[in-house]
This record gives structure tokens, sequence and C-alpha cells, in this order.
């Protein structure tokens, strides 16, 4: 909580308990952008407690077990554009219609982690192709709009392919990711799994707000 009063210097300072109980009870939401946006998509790990559901539903209490964080970022603004939370047996792609189906997107860039069949078509269907999404070393050319996407790199080559689409700020969604660790940290308080996938997602959703400001 000492983080949100360097990036509000007039915040009235008050105990960790006290502020702890308000934040529960606030509910934020993510501000909708009607322009065609650059989004980045990514995903992370929060820990959770040594305690609590979690690891009796999930782990059976061998092992701590951690929480996966997927959002779209603004490349330019730098804002959080779409949140979805997951236990971490979920694949990075298979939330990724979820995260950016609802934004009217320009681009979109993402890691190997995104390189699929059904995200290149899916990406095709609402107007994009080629995307800025990575391609493994070992895919091959097909007619699918992947297909596409890997002889647009082939042909390129990789540094080329990266100029074209302005990959290098794709790493926006890793520096929103280190902010909100370095903010809130990087385990969650709740012991139940709902309780903890809101958690992360007010955390989340207030640092958008305050770094907004």
């Amino acid at each position: 909580m000492r983080k949100l009063g360097e990036l509000i210097p007039e915040l009235e300072a008050s105990d960790y308990t006290s502020l702890w109980h308000r934040f529960k009870d606030l509910e934020f939401e993510i501000p909708e952008s009607e322009d065609r946006i650059v989004a980045a998509v990514d995903a992370t790990g929060i820990k959770v407690s040594n305690r609590g559901e979690w690891l009796r539903k999930y782990h059976k209490g061998k092992r701590r077990g951690w929480i996966k964080v997927h959002v779209a970022v603004d490349v330019e603004s730098k804002e959080l554009l779409s949140i979805e939370i997951t236990d971490e047996k979920t694949g990075d792609s298979e939330v990724f219609e979820e995260l950016v189906e609802s934004l009217n997107l320009e681009e979109c860039l993402a890691d190997g982690a995104y390189d699929s069949e059904e995200i290149f078509e899916f990406l095709k269907e609402k107007g994009i192709g080629p995307p800025g999404v990575k391609i493994r070393k070992d895919a091959t050319t097909s007619l699918s709009p992947r297909g596409e996407a890997v002889r647009e790199s082939q042909e390129l080559g990789y540094e080329e392919w990266k100029e074209k689409h302005d990959y290098g700020k794709r790493w926006s969604v890793e520096g929103f990711f280190s902010a909100v660790k370095r903010c809130f940290g990087e385990t969650v308080r709740a012991t139940s799994p709902e309780g903890m996938f809101r958690e992360v997602k007010r955390k989340f959703a207030l640092y958008n707000w305050v770094a907004s400001l």
C-alpha cells in the first residue's frame, strides 16, 4: 500500500488493515476504448498462500500453487484493456479470444505461446492479418491464416518482421506486470479460490486506475 502513496502523494496515510478492508469492498471497472488500438497480450503467475481451499482443492497440500493472470494492454497508453484469471493449468492461448474479442484492434502483439491456428483464424476474422504474433521456428506454410503469417515471417526474416509489426512494444505488457507486482507484491491474501481470483483482479484494476490519473 505504501507504493500507492508514492503514486498519489496527497493520499492520507492509514494503517494496513483499514486499507485492506476498504480495498476488499471496492469494485473497479476497466474503462472501454472505442479507438482502434494495438494490444499486447501475455500471462503471468501470482503465488497463493500456504493455506486455504486452493491447496486442498488443487494441490492436496503438497505445494503452494499459483494463479495465472492473462491480460491485454494498450501498448501506447500502457493501460489495461482486459483481464482473465485462471488456475495454473490453463494455457496462455486458451483464454486469448475472451481477452480480445470485445477490443477494437488495429494490431495484436504476442509471443510464441499464442502461435496457434485458432488464434490466427480468430484475428483474421477481426480484420488483422498477419498479426504480430511470434511464429515458432519449426513452423511450416499452408493456406491458413497462420500459414500466411509463416510465409511473411520467412520472407522478411525476424529482424525485418519485428520492425514491421513494431514487436518491441510487446514489452509494454511485461512492464505492466512488473509495476503491479512492485505495487502489490507477488502473493495473494485470500484463502478461497474465488477470493483469490477477485483479489487479483481488483489489484490489477486498481493499479490501472491509479496509473491513469
